[in-house]
């Protein structure tokens, strides 16, 4: 059973596929040649599902960092002999245009290790277990190296030295003095497919180079915020591109399945798709933190994965990210689950839930980057018209909300907020849109939810804006009332859910819940932690409203859980303080770059 704590990991990205690897150089999830692929290593989900691990045989205390300003990962082994670097990375490929970044990865992952100071022995053990570890592969030995055939692929591992193949892993071990170093590759390719031979040393230096040069370089043309905490939102800025697919320009939710809101529990669900809702809040945190040059691709994706004829339908909440629409979940067995935590699931059956919020998502950030959208093309301007149009229809029914409630729909307050502000800014982009005739039906709408959301979405006896209509129960969602500009945040119905919500959402530690679920609004058993973007929202809301003291603190409050190499999960264990939920967490990222630009706003204006 996997124990390290998810904050131990940290993520490597091509832009087409993740990794994460833990304090001590394993590789303990990969999945090649996409995000949402089978895995080859995941023993972060059982201890037999996969690894392959690289380190000193001695005794030794590690320390790690991003490459500057890159998503490359250097790890210090420190021991009493020496000291050794590992540096790790997905190969991005050559690329000439920087807004295209990993377009040619080669489905690839690099390691060197190198010893700076003394003599240091490194063990290196590859265990690949591909299909989430119902494969155990054959090898067979190459120049330079191993094949493992077994399952939809095959992987060709370069391996610069002696070692033996026995029970499904091949084992090595060499001894570095000062100066010198070794160099890993790990190629995958599909069967069928010609199968290349080992990568030379030089290779791979070289693909290193290419890599951590292509970030870096990305990050110089894209990466102007200046303001508080400005590596922070830089670095988040890194972490939410490495979380894009770069051949559609669809956007994961995290890189991972299953990790769980609740240690034991069974809140486990698989991110590694493609949410409307948190692929639109992505797209408008890069404004901030770094220039979404690819918003027409996103916008093109989207246009084109919710293309259907049948206009009865809703659109859908979520796509795979090649823009499959049918992402049936299912249990995988054989893994026993992070901690005990089961099941594990591929798929997410939310796909096929209704979720009003996603009209309003969409259209508010197609307003946010309509000056990077410019003259749209004709079917992204008709698709956005018709989510206005979908949204001024829908409004009224219920739905299962922002949170995605397995349990009856309801009449959520934030989808119908996000209705209005679908139909808000599809007003404010009328000409744009080339849908000036339809301004006057779509404002009568809007004021038609607005009266709707201050009638039924207010509760004079909690003194907030409710989860539901009639409702007594709060939501951490009902922050976004100020955010959307629906209200201004020193409106004293802000101001009053604010106070509800910090003093019945919050845990002791002062982050946020998203609700309570022992209310049985979302039909799961259990419990969870408390939500990062939500306590990002709080930060938010407070700056909006003046009170820069509070939002200073519920900000380097949240930020505090951020690990070491500044990533950060889905929530916070109220107990123990551990990050819980899939990782990384676009939401989270999200939320910490709009919170900050949000102070940053707020100072400025003081």
């Amino acid at each position: 059973m996997s124990s390290l704590p998810i904050a131990d990991h940290a993520m490597l990205s091509d832009r087409h596929s993740a990794a994460l690897v833990t304090r001590a150089g394993s590789v303990v999830w990969l999945c090649f040649p996409r995000f949402d692929s089978e895995s080859v290593f995941a023993s972060l989900l059982d201890d037999d599902a996969g690894h392959w691990a690289i380190g000193p045989t001695a005794t030794a205390t590690s320390t790690r960092e991003y490459v500057e300003e890159s998503m490359a990962l250097r790890t210090t082994f420190h021991t009493a002999d020496g000291t050794l670097e590992l540096l790790d990375a997905l190969d991005l490929g050559d690329s000439s245009d920087p807004h295209r970044l990993g377009e040619n990865a080669s489905h690839t992952l690099l390691r060197s290790v190198r010893c700076t100071e003394g003599r240091v022995t490194v063990e290196t053990t590859y265990r690949p277990r591909p299909e989430y570890g119902l494969v155990v592969p054959v090898f067979s030995e190459i120049e330079s190296g191993f094949v493992a055939a077994g399952g939809p692929g095959r992987l060709t591992l370069t391996m610069p030295m002696p070692a033996a193949a026995a029970n499904g892993e091949i084992r090595g071990r060499f001894t570095l003095e000062a100066g010198q170093s070794r160099n890993f590759a790990l190629q995958r390719t599909r069967l069928g497919d010609p199968l290349p031979g080992a990568l030379t040393q030089g290779e791979i230096e070289a693909a290193l180079d290419t890599t951590v040069a292509a970030w870096q370089h990305w990050s110089e043309l894209h990466q102007t915020y200046d303001g508080p905490w400005q590596d922070l939102v830089r670095h988040s800025g890194r972490v939410l591109h490495s979380l894009i697919y770069q051949p559609t320009g669809a956007i994961v939710a995290a890189a991972t399945t299953s990790l769980p809101e609740e240690i034991g529990g069974e809140r486990n669900w698989d991110y590694r798709y493609s949410w409307v809702r948190d692929a639109s809040f992505t797209m408008q945190a890069l404004w901030v933190a770094a220039c979404p040059d690819e918003a027409h691709e996103f916008f093109g994706f989207m246009t084109a994965a919710a293309a259907h004829s049948r206009p009865e339908r809703h659109l859908q909440i979520m796509f795979g990210i090649g823009g499959e629409h049918d992402l049936s979940e299912r249990i995988l067995p054989q893994l026993s689950g992070w901690r005990g935590s089961a099941p594990v699931r591929v798929g997410n059956g939310a796909w096929a839930q209704p979720q009003l919020d996603v009209y309003g998502e969409l259209l508010d950030a197609a307003f946010q980057l309509r000056h990077q959208l410019g003259d749209m093309e004709p079917a992204t301007r008709e698709f956005l018209a018709a989510l206005a149009d979908a949204a001024a229809s829908h409004w009224e029914q219920p739905d299962n909300g922002i949170w995605e409630v397995r349990g009856e729909p309801r009449h959520f307050l934030y989808s119908k907020l996000m209705c209005w502000v679908a139909l808000d800014r599809a007003v404010r982009m009328a000409d744009q849109l080339h849908a000036a005739h339809r301004v006057d039906e779509w404002s009568a709408t809007a004021a038609t939810i607005r009266t709707a959301i201050l009638d039924q979405g207010w509760n004079a006896q909690i003194g907030a804006f409710t989860q539901s209509f009639g409702s007594p129960e709060l939501d951490a969602a009902a922050l976004m009332v100020p955010i959307v500009g629906f209200l201004p945040a020193s409106d004293p119905r802000v101001a009053s859910t604010v106070d509800a919500i910090i003093h019945g959402l919050s845990d002791a530690r002062g982050l946020v819940y998203r609700y309570k679920p022992e209310s049985g609004v979302d039909g799961v058993t259990g419990s969870e932690g408390t939500f990062l973007l939500c306590t990002f929202w709080l930060a938010h809301v407070l700056a909006d409203g003046g009170r820069l003291a509070e939002a200073r603190a519920v900000f380097e409050n949240a930020v505090s859980h951020v690990n070491d190499v500044g990533l950060l999960a889905e929530e916070i264990d109220s107990a123990t303080g551990e990050q819980l939920g899939n990782f990384p967490q676009a939401f989270s990222h999200v939320g910490l770059v709009n919170a900050a630009w949000s102070i940053q706003q707020a100072e400025r204006s003081d």
